[in-house]
């Protein structure tokens, strides 16, 4: 999970720019009116990431089967 998806996570308004998914080269092009901090960031990040692999059956079971769309047609 990068840098921007876990700042826009926090705050969806956030104005925001980060070069190289550096902690150190975030840009607030607003003035981080949240006073959002790396370590906020991180902890969202680890938050994101262990959703996205929590909902790994999900994706791989996705692909398997046809959607539901194409299985009625199929009925």
């Amino acid at each position: 999970m990068d840098i921007i998806n876990a700042i826009v996570a926090i705050n969806p308004d956030a104005v925001v720019s980060v070069n190289a998914e550096d902690y150190d080269q975030i840009t607030w092009h607003d003035g981080n009116p949240n006073n959002i901090t790396v370590d906020q960031i991180k902890t969202k990040q680890a938050e994101l990431k262990a959703d996205y692999d929590s909902k790994e059956y999900q994706r791989k079971r996705k692909a398997e089967y046809p959607s539901i769309e194409d299985q009625l047609d199929d009925l």
